[in-house]
C-alpha cells in the first residue's frame, strides 16, 4: 500500500495558519439504484473509519470532527477533520496525521492506495452529528441532501435547531424538517461584518 501525504492550507481560527497533511458503465434504470450503493457503502466506511481512528485522535488530546472517505474513479482520499477549544495548527495535524498512518498500517482497513488528509474543519466547517447541528444553532448552513425532499436537493438557510433524528432549517419563511439520514453534506456559511466606515460605500451621495 502507498500512502500519499499532500500538504494545504485552512486558517481557522483566523489567528492560527492551519496546514493539512495528506497527501463500469451503468445505464437504465440501475443507474439510480447503483449510486445509492456506492454512497451506502461509502457511509458504512466513514463510520468503520471514524470509529477506528477516534481514540487515536481523541489521546492526542484532539475532537475527531469528522471523517470523509472519498473515491474518485481510483483515487481514494480520507479525510481527517479534528478540533480543539485552542484551535489547531501545523504540528496538531503533523502529530495526528503520524499517529492515524500508523494505526492504518497496521489494521490496513483500506485496500488501495489513497491520500490521508488532516485538517481543522475551517471557518466553513462541515456539519456531521444531530450534536454538531445543535452547537451551530443559529448559523447559516448549506446543505445537500441524498435524495430529493419535496422536488429539491440544495438548501440554504438558518439552522433553527433538532427535533428528534431532524434538523430544523428556515429557509426564507418556510421551515423544514431534514433526517439527519437524508443529509449528505452540511456546513456553515461563515459570516463576515462589514467595517463600520464602508456601510454606505458604493453609494451615490
Amino acid at each position: 500500500m502507498v500512502l500519499a501525504l499532500w500538504l494545504w492550507l485552512r486558517l481557522w481560527p483566523p489567528e492560527r495558519a492551519t496546514w493539512a497533511l495528506s497527501p463500469f458503465f451503468i445505464s437504465g434504470c440501475c443507474a439510480g439504484a447503483a449510486a445509492v450503493w456506492r454512497r451506502d457503502r461509502s457511509l458504512a466506511k466513514d463510520q468503520q473509519l471514524q470509529e477506528l481512528v477516534a481514540p487515536a485522535v481523541t489521546a492526542l488530546g484532539f475532537e475527531l470532527w469528522g471523517v470523509e472517505y472519498i473515491t474518485r474513479g481510483r483515487e481514494v482520499l480520507l479525510r481527517i477533520y479534528i478540533d480543539h477549544e485552542e484551535g489547531i495548527d501545523v504540528d496538531d495535524c503533523a502529530a495526528v496525521s503520524r499517529q492515524v498512518s500508523a494505526l492504518l498500517d497496521v489494521e490496513d482497513p483500506i485496500q488501495s492506495e489513497y491520500i490521508l488528509e488532516v485538517s481543522s474543519p475551517g471557518m466553513d466547517r462541515p456539519l456531521f452529528t444531530l450534536d454538531q447541528f445543535t452547537r451551530y444553532r443559529g448559523e447559516q448552513v448549506k446543505l445537500k441532501l441524498r435524495t430529493p425532499y419535496e422536488g429539491r436537493r440544495n438548501f440554504s438557510g438558518r439552522l433553527s435547531g433538532v427535533e428528534g433524528d431532524e434538523v430544523v432549517l428556515v429557509v426564507g419563511e418556510e421551515e423544514y424538517l431534514l433526517p439527519i439520514e437524508l443529509i449528505d453534506k452540511a456546513h456553515v456559511v461563515p459570516q463576515f461584518e462589514r467595517p463600520a466606515g464602508d456601510k454606505d460605500k458604493g453609494k451615490p451621495a
